[in-house]
């Protein structure tokens, strides 16, 4: 009599196109993000800080192009060359280049004023008309001074060191490396005084840089 052989049961091998359509449509949401996310404005959804108060500028072709900003690799600081304006007269400044009369390019995201104020011209999603060659890439942060030597009081030092600070933390940027000067980029002289001073610039870097210490949880 034949001995009694069991019989193997065969394993069903799946079809190499149902286990390749199973991958893909675990990746894809995944993948749709991360379009998403590549697609969005640098700045878009950021919560500005409760000092900041918003005076946008109506998009023109001198002061606000509405360009979109794809990336922020720097902060770049300037003057405003005015000693003795305020933050106000300096954004209003740059509101009357709308019209075009005085075929100028001009403006910041952020202007710090005499009193420690801040005021916001251009949103965090586009381009400033202010650092030639960087705007693309950059935010640029105007500072009042009371004088012609262009240094900047107390007060007002303190909070571009503190706005300065943010947007290092909030960008993931190096306070030593990305924040840079409007002279660095063109040439020009401005900031003028941290220009003609640079262990001033250097003390403003480093202040930066242990302000944004505090920040971090």
């Amino acid at each position: 009599m034949e001995p009694y052989r069991r019989k193997r049961r065969r394993r069903r091998r799946l079809n190499p196109r149902f286990l390749a359509l199973c991958g893909v449509l675990i990746l894809l949401p995944a993948a749709v993000w991360a379009f998403t996310a590549r697609r969005r404005p640098a700045g878009d959804g950021v919560t500005l800080p409760d000092y900041v108060e918003q005076e946008l500028l109506s998009v023109n072709e001198w002061s606000r192009p509405g360009t979109e900003l794809q990336s922020i690799r720097g902060v770049v600081i300037h003057y405003v060359g005015n000693p003795g304006t305020t933050a106000r007269a300096n954004r209003n400044y740059f509101a009357s280049l709308a019209s075009g009369r005085e075929n100028t390019y001009a403006s910041s995201h952020f202007i710090v004023g005499l009193e420690g104020e801040v005021i916001q011209c251009v949103p965090l999603t586009e381009q400033a008309n202010a650092t030639p060659g960087r705007n693309g890439d950059t935010v640029a942060v105007e500072v009042c001074h009371p004088d012609e030597t262009g240094e900047f009081s107390p007060v007002t030092y303190r909070r571009a060191v503190e706005l300065t600070a943010w947007l290092c933390r909030e960008f993931r940027l190096d306070p030593v490396e990305d924040v840079t000067r409007h002279y660095d980029a063109t040439g020009k002289l401005c900031p003028l005084y941290y220009v003609e001073h640079p262990e001033a610039w250097e003390a403003f870097r480093a202040d930066v840089a242990a302000a944004m210490a505090e920040l971090e949880p």
